[in-house]
């Protein structure tokens, strides 16, 4: 039996994409065990996985040297045959590298990839090219030329829990980021809001440290069937809730690779960052929404940034609140 180890301990976003990996290589290797680790936190997206065995989770918080130690004992005890690192920052690359896996891949961008059995060039803001296709170029050797779907598996449980919320026609919007030029404005968010049909249910999302800007979207906005759930649904229950609702709209952030994950519909609006990247959505009903105007300065970086450097915001300002409403 092949033996598998996936690593990916960065953003809850990052590792949403990942699985396209996991499923890919359950396709090819169907009586594998495959195991993966993630940071602290984010090992939720995996409750009651069907086919992933081990699910390692690494706590950055305190003491993380000795912790990833600890990990990488269990890791070595385990003999695995491929452990395929999709991180790019150093200590998971020695991780990789003293794991004692027979096959070791991973990115060339690694700081330790030259321990690496296998180094796969990495390459941001080639047209057309998705993240899930670079991180596909990882198992492309083992598998095919065809890379795999992003999915999460929400249990009966999960269904059931946000039931009482799904009746009806709902809209679902993830107002927040963690990076200011990666969030639609609140003022636009509330421009849009106001000219939604109070008989559309509005189910606002995210963490408990978005419950602020939820309650403020809510207070300034003449829709009256708004629902702050912020903070109360795990990420599995949102990505449930997110499957049936008519239409889901998020920034460029973990919310819509949730909406991805489950097929789901999505408006996902672009401000200071591009999809060129390869982070947009991949549902079959989905539609980037972004500016028409041209400004020299967008993109201004991969990630965003604190505030506008340009000081005018424009990318995310000039977006019109039509493009939101024909989504309707």
């Amino acid at each position: 039996m092949q033996k598998f180890l996936i690593i990916q301990t960065a953003s809850i976003g990052d590792v949403i994409l990942s699985t396209s990996v996991l499923e890919k290589l359950h396709d090819f290797y169907p009586d594998a065990q495959i195991d993966i680790l993630v940071k602290k936190g984010i090992d939720t997206l995996f409750i009651d996985h069907p086919f992933l065995k081990n699910i390692y989770s690494w706590d950055k918080k305190d003491d993380k040297i000795r912790k990833l130690r600890a990990i990488l004992k269990k890791v070595k005890a385990e003999k695995y045959d491929y452990v395929i690192n999709i991180q790019r920052f150093g200590l998971t690359g020695l991780f990789t590298a003293l794991s004692g896996a027979k096959v070791k891949i991973g990115f060339d961008k690694n700081p330790f990839s030259i321990l690496f059995t296998h180094k796969i060039k990495h390459i941001i803001g080639k047209k057309g090219i998705h993240e899930i296709d670079r991180n596909h170029e990882l198992i492309k050797a083992i598998t095919d030329d065809e890379r795999g779907k992003v999915k999460l598996y929400p249990s009966t449980k999960d269904f059931d829990f946000v039931k009482k919320y799904s009746s009806g026609k709902y809209i679902c919007i993830a107002p927040a980021s963690l990076w200011y030029t990666k969030q639609f404005p609140l003022s636009k968010w509330i421009e849009f809001l106001n000219e939604v049909e109070d008989n559309i249910k509005v189910y606002l999302l995210g963490a408990k440290n978005d419950i602020e800007i939820c309650n403020e979207i809510v207070q300034l906005s003449l829709h009256k069937n708004c629902l702050i759930l912020a903070g109360d649904l795990s990420l599995l229950q949102t990505a449930a809730l997110m499957k049936n609702a008519h239409m889901n709209y998020v920034n460029d952030s973990a919310p819509q690779h949730l909406a991805s994950a489950m097929n789901a519909g999505i408006s996902a609006i672009f401000c200071s960052t591009v999809p060129e990247f390869g982070f947009g959505p991949l549902s079959e009903n989905s539609v980037i929404i972004e500016t028409d105007k041209k400004l020299d300065c967008r993109p201004c970086g991969l990630h965003g940034h604190k505030e506008c450097p340009e000081k005018h915001f424009e990318c995310a300002l000039s977006i019109s609140k039509k493009k939101l409403l024909d989504r309707l």
